[in-house]
């Protein structure tokens, strides 16, 4: 299902399943951050590594 799919779907907890994604998402940045560690992430049906630097610089912005 695609971005544009979730947010318009009937279903109200495929809505807000959406919401919680991007909530996880962002705690998972901060608890990188904060523990100086790196997370992984799908960018392009590649698994990418994201430093805590590379989120502290990215948040800069």
């Amino acid at each position: 299902m695609t971005q544009n799919e979730l947010s318009t779907a009937k279903d109200q907890d495929l809505v807000n399943s959406l919401i919680a994604m991007r909530r996880a998402a962002m705690m998972a940045r901060q608890q990188a951050v904060f523990t100086n560690t790196a997370i992984i992430v799908m960018k392009n049906d590649r698994l990418v590594r994201i430093t805590a630097e590379e989120i502290r610089k990215q948040d800069a912005v």
